[in-house]
């Protein structure tokens, strides 16, 4: 396995959905699964052992549920934070909320496609964050009510906009370029040129600023 590959850490109650998660990531080029754990306590235990790029936690788990766990490995004061990303069968908003402001970089529901935890894995190594596009729009709104007011100007350009706007509403980089036709790169740049402009730290802040400033309308 290739050094810089992206070394992942599973954590889940279910020996199924391990292997799930186990065979989609293993079969990806550049990703590598390098332990598991059954419950919260071994995951702490185990992460801060194997120090991965990536923590795949479930929420509900013995002994330590995802958001605890998420606390003690990425949450306000820890020195040197992993990047988790959350995955649960349950997308009650209290759940999104704690595990972000807890420090997870990734939110997913168990029924999201392998192309998004795969985008979500390599979002997370990348110290960027996704959120599922199911949960995106109701949790945003809330979550941008928490933020800075915003300067009165808007900083972006028109494009810039046609971009944050699609990020609020929980597109996929491929997702943007398909729709505004065009390349991968000029997304990423657009995303780099946006956070710079509006402070934001990665997707999730950019989509928050959108729906603070008025930017989406609602469908």
């Amino acid at each position: 396995m290739n050094d810089a590959a992206i070394r992942v850490l599973i954590a889940d109650d279910q020996e199924l959905v391990r292997m799930g998660f186990r065979l989609i990531l293993g079969a990806q080029p550049g990703i590598e699964v390098v332990g598991e754990a059954a419950d919260g306590a071994a995951c702490v235990e185990l992460a801060r052992r194997l120090r991965p790029d990536v923590c795949l936690v479930d929420i509900r788990m013995p002994k330590l549920d995802g958001l605890d766990v998420t606390r003690a490995l990425a949450g306000p004061g820890i020195h040197n934070p992993m990047r988790v990303v959350v995955i649960t069968t349950f997308d009650q908003d209290d759940y999104v909320h704690t595990a972000l402001r807890n420090g997870a970089c990734g939110f997913l529901l168990k029924d999201a496609p392998p192309s998004l935890l795969i985008e979500a894995v390599r979002a997370a190594s990348r110290g960027d964050a996704l959120v599922s596009p199911a949960v995106t729009v109701r949790l945003l709104k809330e979550l941008s009510s928490t933020r800075p007011e915003p300067d009165a100007a808007c900083p972006l350009t028109e494009r810039e906009l046609d971009v944050a706007r699609l990020v609020a509403v929980g597109r996929t980089n491929q997702e943007i370029c398909d729709q505004l036709m065009v390349s991968l790169s000029t997304v990423k740049t657009h995303l780099a040129n946006i956070q710079q402009k509006i402070d934001a730290r990665n997707r999730v802040e950019i989509a928050a600023w959108a729906w603070e400033c008025g930017m989406v309308r609602e469908r």
